[in-house]
């Protein structure tokens, strides 16, 4: 699923449950950032697709790639956008710069034949084909649809609780 919105929808879903305790920003950077060698290949035409940014241990290295600039880069980005909470926690930037990286590689195995999530370790990719291609992207609309339901509803019962009396 390169360059496209689909891992967001199961970080939108994630953001509605942990709330504060997961940065959607910090997650969407570490999509971006696994993304990066896949857009090197198609634009040189050299190299595998799905190479070693595909696998777990590739995507524990971009994670901390993501953790050390994306918590600065979100910071800014909040700040940017009038959030007035612009810090986000160390904890919270590792958690969502993993739960980003590693869900990338889950959900691109089940997808591509040509991702291997264990190498070096094990050239086989046990996920593929999981579920069908189109069932994988509808469980990505819909996690994301639901997530943005839910942390919209939310949103107005915290408006609402709010409301003088």
């Amino acid at each position: 699923m390169p360059f496209t919105p689909f891992h967001m929808g199961p970080g939108l879903l994630l953001k509605s449950i942990l709330q504060g305790a997961f940065s959607l920003m910090v997650f969407g950077w570490a999509q971006i950032v696994m993304d990066v060698q896949p857009l090197i290949v198609l634009i040189s035409g050299e190299g595998h697709l799905h190479g070693f940014s595909h696998t777990y241990v590739g995507a524990t290295l971009l994670a901390i790639f993501s953790i050390v600039t994306g918590k600065y880069l979100s910071e800014l980005g909040l700040k940017i956008l009038g959030f007035r909470e612009s810090t986000i926690a160390w904890w919270v930037v590792v958690l969502s710069a993993f739960l980003g990286t590693y869900s990338h590689v889950l959900l691109d195995s089940i997808m591509h034949s040509d991702v291997q999530p264990f190498y070096p370790f094990n050239l086989d990719n046990p996920f593929l084909r999981w579920i069908s291609v189109g069932m994988l992207h509808k469980v990505c609309i819909y996690s994301g649809v639901l997530g943005a339901a839910i942390y919209g509803i939310i949103f107005i019962f915290h408006k609402v609780k709010k409301r003088p009396k």
